[in-house]
This record gives structure tokens, sequence and C-alpha cells, in this order.
């Protein structure tokens, strides 16, 4: 095999090209091409689904378990605050400052050289690499629409800026409106019914209210009341309060659930935005992470989402870089971030022992 310091090099000088190509989400059209023909000219069956890219790591063996290596390559929106050009790729004190150079342009071009390195030697599973778009948008052109290309995968390995630790719990979310109703009247005579009265109620009951599993992970569901709105004049009783509420379910709960149980304890009209965004979580006797485990890697429970969420089979989540640089101007990576990062993926994933969850793996 390569040695780490010359993928790692070789995966700098991809991300330099990446950092130096807009790929704001839903625009990353030029970085689906880039990755594309990289991977082609690597010697790989290419695939392109609008701005998703994928290979195979040679013929696919119905016998073996099947691993995904995901990372995305959209970014979001480069703030007035940069002082680098954020498409300018810069190295500076040990750092490739750029435009999605941590979030999650690091992760991606390690995953994607530990995908080639990886296919250079017979491994215990069918390996796939998926560069997908839309993450940071939420975006319907990303990973659902390339699934059914995938078939049935085992394991999932979604390449974020996690430090190396390995999350193995995501949080799910659901953003709920909801309206109390009440009936107009004039305030002077204490007329009609205050929906705002009624709204403080159920209000109340978010904040307050405890569901009954509570994960070793990522621990209580959080709810909270971010945005109020009621009212058209100060003499109006007002006939309606709206509110919305932030709701982030643990992997014991499935969204419906959530609002099953929210609706039989509040009056209120609960209508959620999307039921899609669900928590995941993966056995922690799975073999990826007892072995992870074995090489001192830290687990943990995210409270942040990824592409994961749409990932309806065991899944874990850790890359190089920090997520607290995610999103802020002059974002960076440290190059021995990446190298660092593609020698623990490859001691973690070359010849890991994948078990199906249909022969009694994670769920």
């Amino acid at each position: 095999m390569t040695s780490v310091s010359e993928i790692s090099n070789q995966a700098i000088e991809l991300l330099k090209k990446l950092i130096s190509t807009q790929s704001y989400s839903g625009e990353e059209d030029q970085t689906a091409i880039m990755l594309f023909d990289y991977l082609t000219c690597n010697g790989f069956s290419t695939m392109r689904k609008q701005n998703n890219v994928w290979a195979w790591s040679g013929n696919r063996d119905s016998s073996k378990p099947t691993l995904l290596l995901n990372s995305h390559h959209d970014t979001v929106q480069a703030t007035s605050k940069w002082t680098f050009d954020p498409f300018e790729p810069a190295i500076k004190e040990g750092k490739l400052i750029g435009l999605g150079s941590n979030d999650a342009g690091g992760p991606l071009v390690s995953l994607l050289h530990v995908f080639i390195e990886l296919s250079k030697i017979e491994q215990p599973y069918n390996l796939v690499f998926l560069a997908s778009a839309e993450e940071e948008s939420s975006g319907k052109n990303g990973v659902p629409i390339v699934l059914d290309d995938l078939g049935k995968i085992d394991l999932g390995v979604v390449g974020e800026p996690t430090s190396m630790d390995m999350a193995i719990a995501e949080r799910g979310l659901i953003v709920l409106d909801c309206i109390a109703h009440g009936e107009s009247g004039h305030a002077a005579r204490g007329e009609g019914e205050n929906a705002i009265y009624k709204a403080i109620k159920d209000i109340e009951w978010f904040q307050n209210f405890g569901f009954d599993k509570v994960s070793d992970v990522l621990g209580k569901i959080n709810m909270t009341v971010t945005q109020i709105n009621a009212g058209t004049q100060h003499n109006v009783v007002p006939d309606e309060c709206s509110f919305v509420v932030d709701v982030r379910p643990n992997e014991f709960y499935s969204n419906s659930e959530v609002v099953e149980i929210i609706r039989k304890h509040v009056k209120c009209e609960v209508n959620p935005r999307s039921l899609n965004l669900n928590a995941s979580g993966i056995d922690g006797n799975h073999p990826v992470v007892k072995k992870a485990k074995g090489l001192g890697i830290r687990t943990y429970g995210s409270q942040t989402m990824s592409d994961q969420v749409h990932m309806p089979f065991p899944c874990i989540k850790m890359g190089p870089g920090d997520t607290r640089r995610s999103h802020t101007a002059d974002e960076f990576i440290f190059l021995n971030e990446i190298e660092n990062g593609i020698e623990v993926y490859l001691k973690l994933l070359d010849g890991l022992e994948i078990k199906s969850p249909f022969e009694g793996g994670a769920e």
C-alpha cells in the first residue's frame, strides 16, 4: 500500500482544487465533474446522478456485506466576515484555509483516498464511495435519490469533522408549527377567549415534559419553543397564537411517535414540517464499534445532523477536522488532521468483518 504521508499529500492537493471551485449547496455541479473525473482517472467505473458521484471497488459479490463511505462536497455560502479569499486555498501555520476545508472537504478527500487504498486489497466486504450533494441545505437531490441505485448497504461511514471521534448515535429533528385557537373580543370588556393564555399552558408543557426513554448516548429528547406570534393590536383579544417548537429526538423514538405523544398532551394544533429527519444509532456491539474501542477511538452521541439521517442502515459518523470550525469565517483544517484521519480510517476499515444486520447485527 502507498504510505500514509503520500496518500495525505494527494488528498490535500485534491482538497485545494475543491476549495478553488465554488460548490454552494445546490450549485455543486463543477465539483461533481471534478470528483467524477478524479475517480475515473484512478481506474474506477464512476456514476453520477444530479450532483451525486459514486464508484464501486471492483465487482460486487452477493455473498459479502456492503460498506458505504460517504461525505458531501457542497458548502454553505461564504459570509462577509472572511479575511481570506474563501476560494483561494491558503496554507498558514500548518492550516489549510478555505471554504469547505473542514466541512466537509477534509473528511471527503480522506475517505476518497481511503477508498482508493482499500480497493487495492481484497476486502471481506463490497465497497462503494459516494460524494453526495445538497447536504448543507437538506435538499431533495442528495443522498435520498441515490439509495435505490446503491442497493442494500450493511454499514455506512459518514465523513464529517468529528476530530476522528466516532459518533455512534445522532439526533433527529422535528420542527413543529403549533397554533392555539381562541375567540376575539374587546380587551376593555374582557371579552373573547385569549389564545395567548391557551398557548402558555401548552408552552409550559413543552418546557417541562420528559419522555420516558432516555438514551445513554444522546440523553433525553430536547424540546425548545423558539418563536411565538399573536395579536393584531393592543385592544383586541387575540383569537390565534402561533409558536414554533424545535424538537430533537433520541434514537429510541421515531419522529411520528414523538408527534403522536405530543398531540395526546397538548390542546393546540400541531403541524410538523417534516417527519423524515429521524434520529439514528448503531448497536454498541457492532463490529465497527468494537474495533474502534480496541483502537482507542472515543465514541459519543452527536447533537447535530448529517446525511446519516437519510440512511436506513447502521452508520457511524467520523472524520478529520473540528465541528466547531464548520460554517465559520476563515474556516480551516490542519494538514496533520488529514494525515491522521487517513491513518485511522485505514486501521479501522482495512479487513473489517461486517456482520449483516439480517444475520443478527445492529438494527
